[in-house]
């Protein structure tokens, strides 16, 4: 399995050959939707908090007696069935985080490489860090690449000054190959590897 690596100005420089097993893996839909489900479950802070009837400050004596008022009986205006009282049922803080075994996230992130890479919507440009920062340049050179809309920038190593360059583009995200999941995959229509970077990812999930 053989990919074109291309300059900042869309011209094929050389290819490189790809392992089947990482980009041509037959994708496991359930895993990946399973990974997706755990990923976004483990987003959630889980901080979401309300006062029970308990909690409520007053609401310490009874607001009338129990009788002979022809109001219905009341015990505390912090009930929860009071404008101010307390909630029923209410969310209190808690832990959304699921697990996974590493070889399901694995075989998750082998899935949506190869979708991507059957796709054609993977991209491997040369290993370039620019002189100096400027998002500019790098917006002209993403046009020449023809990409468009939302894509994702897999880099590796010192690159800081093409990071600087993209990080400010409305649709790009940046993500480092040894952090590189299905979701980052998944979320975006096109990913653009560097070329240490694509390299980086088939030496770390190749058997």
């Amino acid at each position: 399995m053989k990919i074109d690596v291309l300059n900042l100005k869309g011209e094929k420089i050389e290819q490189i050959d790809l392992n089947k097993d990482v980009f041509g893996f037959e994708p496991n839909f359930e895993v990946l939707k399973q990974y997706i489900r755990v990923y976004e479950s483990n987003q959630r802070q889980g901080t979401s908090s309300t006062k029970t009837r308990a909690e409520v400050r007053g609401g310490g004596v009874k607001p009338w007696r129990q009788k002979g008022t022809g109001r219905a009986r009341h015990g505390s205006i912090r009930s929860p069935i009071w404008v101010g009282g307390g909630v029923a049922h209410g969310p209190k803080p808690k832990s959304w985080r699921l697990s996974m075994p590493q070889k399901m996230k694995e075989n998750a992130l082998k899935s949506a490489l190869s979708i991507r890479m059957k796709e054609g919507k993977i991209v491997v440009i040369d290993n370039v860090n620019m002189e100096k920062p400027k998002t500019k340049d790098f917006v002209e050179a993403l046009k020449k690449l023809n990409l468009e809309g939302k894509i994702a920038l897999v880099y590796s190593g010192d690159v800081a000054n093409l990071v600087k360059s993209s990080r400010n583009i409305p649709g790009v995200t940046l993500v480092n190959s040894v952090r590189l999941g299905a979701y980052n995959v998944i979320k975006v229509p096109t990913l653009v590897f560097l070329k240490d970077a694509i390299l980086n990812v088939q030496e770390r999930f190749s058997k």
